[in-house]
């Protein structure tokens, strides 16, 4: 991924935030004749440079994958359009263009097919927990019956990635001057649209 200086994004503590708020990922392999793509929600283990998720059996990316295979995954952070309108330096000389921007994280590693069924209850527990933290009533794997949830392992196997690299870029109007990243702010904030709006708030814990 090409990145400029000004859209780097090095600490790991903002990169895992991104991945955790945004886990639904794409995961991308070479297969034997075209590249494989799953899309499937992961859980980060940082203390261990994991990814773990899991896919339907019936889908043939596990296979291509076997006990090892390079992989990109890729984190589509918050997104927005930005108008040349949110620049007052459009006012002042009008040199001004429209632009989008957006955060995203790449993770490249190593991934393997997982059949194990302790992995995969643990796998679906470890989303299922996460995913449910902001409800007041939480839901848990352990609410539905044990057969139940046996029966719905077999229909899936666990894709598990050993984290190699982690490199990020938040292009958030760093190379505008103060006042035409104020003013995006601003525009982007009086939105309403939730996804464009946490834009300007990404942007502004940035600025901070």
């Amino acid at each position: 991924m090409h990145i400029p200086d000004k859209f780097r994004v090095t600490d790991p503590s903002r990169l895992h935030r991104l991945i955790r708020s945004h886990p639904f990922a794409a995961v991308i392999s070479t297969g034997l004749r075209d590249p494989e793509v799953s899309h499937i929600p992961l859980f980060l283990d940082a203390d261990h440079a994991q990814l773990r998720g899991h896919v339907a059996h019936a889908n043939p990316h596990w296979r291509s994958l076997g006990d090892g295979a390079d992989v990109l995954v890729i984190f589509n952070g918050p997104q927005a359009y930005v108008t040349p309108q949110a620049y007052p330096s459009k006012r002042d000389h009008g040199r001004v263009v429209p632009t989008w921007n957006y955060a995203v994280v790449h993770v490249t590693g190593r991934a393997r097919a997982v059949a194990d069924r302790t992995w995969l209850l643990r796998n679906v527990n470890e989303l299922s927990d996460q995913q449910e933290m902001p409800f007041a009533h939480a839901w848990a794997v352990s609410d539905a019956p044990d057969d139940y949830i046996q029966k719905m392992l077999d229909g899936i196997v666990g894709i598990e990635i050993a984290i190699d690299r982690i490199e990020g870029k938040f292009k958030l109007s760093q190379n505008r001057t103060q006042a035409d990243r104020a003013g995006v702010i601003a525009e982007l904030t009086g939105r309403p649209v939730s996804a464009e709006q946490s834009v300007a708030a990404l942007m502004e814990s940035q600025a901070g």
